[in-house]
């Protein structure tokens, strides 16, 4: 991208955006002053080690948890605060950590789940036929029950059963964590694939490698504070993402 061209994007309305966010437990600060900017069709990471305040910023962004100060925007609207319900309504999708499926349902009954919010039951039909050719080994295991498939099928069907909500935005909470490596590289693959069909994804992940090498921007977060920003690239290249990581910043 030219710089022409990140100075035009740079201009755009982003499609979910945290402004000056801070989130406390009690009186226990948690987030602070945190800001992320998600535009249309990007897929933007968000990285850090254990009790960085990653979990937290998907619970404010999902209504979970109310932020203290600042607030999360969707399409520029101010949803702070909102129910889980009306923001998937409105557009925000998420693919759970440890993949969270209904175990004793089919692979068929866990996509339906997805788009049960939505009334135009025809692009929904669409919409599942996508999602099983972008997955084929899940049109294979459609009326298998889900706690039946191994690690790697079970992501993919939570990948599925999120995009059957059409998001406008498609959040991941540590996708590779509990899988194998070979499962891992499987995995960001399928984001890979979701992302060529133009979704806008915000990834929450401790394998920053892995998630800045398919990503275009990403945030490291530290002890609840963003400690670094960028182009995923640069990121990647950039020796203070190794002292982010070992608690040096």
């Amino acid at each position: 991208m030219t710089a022409e061209d990140q100075a035009h994007r740079d201009g755009e309305q982003p499609v979910l955006e945290l402004r000056h966010v801070s989130t406390h437990y009690g009186l226990v600060s948690v987030l602070r002053d945190v800001n992320v900017r998600i535009l249309r069709g990007e897929m933007v990471c968000l990285l850090g080690g254990n009790a960085s305040g990653k979990t937290t910023t998907l619970k404010t962004i999902l209504g979970y948890v109310k932020p203290s100060d600042g607030d999360v925007l969707l399409d520029g609207e101010i949803v702070t605060g909102l129910p889980t319900m009306q923001l998937v309504a409105r557009g925000v999708s998420m693919v759970p950590e440890n993949r969270r499926l209904f175990s004793n349902m089919t692979v068929a009954e866990n996509l339906e789940l997805g788009g049960y919010l939505r009334k135009d039951k025809d692009k929904l039909a669409a919409d599942r036929e996508q999602v099983l050719q972008t997955f084929p080994r899940v049109r294979e295991r459609l009326k298998q029950k889900a706690g039946t498939l191994s690690g790697g099928e079970q992501q993919m069907v939570a990948m599925g059963r999120a995009l059957m909500a059409d998001p406008k935005v498609l959040l991941m909470d540590e996708p590779s964590m509990g899988l194998a490596p070979v499962l891992v590289e499987q995995v960001f693959e399928i984001i890979r694939q979701i992302r060529a069909l133009g979704k806008t994804i915000f990834v929450v992940e401790q394998n920053a490698n892995m998630a800045l090498s398919i990503a275009d921007r990403g945030y490291v977060l530290q002890t609840g504070e963003i400690v670094l920003s960028g182009d995923a690239q640069e990121l990647l290249n950039d020796p203070l993402m190794r002292q982010a990581y070992l608690g040096e910043l």
